[in-house]
């Protein structure tokens, strides 16, 4: 699995249906989470992924130095936000010409499920969790802190 993880002012994501945009998950300060699936990934690797986003020391201390996770967030009775996209372009091979393969990206009926288990994980660690909808045209805006940007592979 892999997650791009971005430290966030606030994000959001829309659904688009039929020329229709609304709102399906937003949060205030915390963390956006890219999430890509390939084929070798199982239950226990959304877990892991969960975990390490749960405890990334990304988010400034009271000197505003990145000290803070969402986890010392949550234990400190402020929000721990995290907006989590599936993003199966997370796995597109560019090596060869100009037209990406999507080869190595796991198939929806795959991918959904441990998408699920990292949002489940992280919910039960304590996180406020918003998400996209599987399956469907999305728009993600997002305000980046810092900026600060890190891709996870597990």
């Amino acid at each position: 699995m892999r997650a791009l993880v971005q430290r966030v002012e606030h994000a959001r994501v829309d659904t688009v249906v039929a020329g229709e945009r609304s709102t399906v998950g937003s949060i205030g300060a915390g963390l956006c989470a890219l999430v890509g699936v390939t084929h070798a990934d199982v239950a226990e690797t959304a877990i892991k992924l969960a975990d390490k986003i749960w405890h990334l020391r990304v988010l400034d201390d009271e000197h505003g130095v990145m000290n803070r996770s969402l986890a010392d967030r949550a234990a400190s009775a402020q929000a721990a936000e995290v907006l989590v996209v599936s993003q199966f372009t997370l796995y597109g091979n560019t090596d060869k010409g100009r037209r990406p393969s999507w080869i190595d990206a796991a198939r929806p009926e795959q991918a959904e499920p441990l998408v699920s288990a990292v949002v489940d994980r992280l919910r039960s660690l304590g996180a406020t969790v918003a998400t996209g909808r599987f399956r469907t045209e999305m728009r993600l805006e997002l305000v980046n802190d810092g900026p600060v940007t890190l891709m996870l592979e597990l």
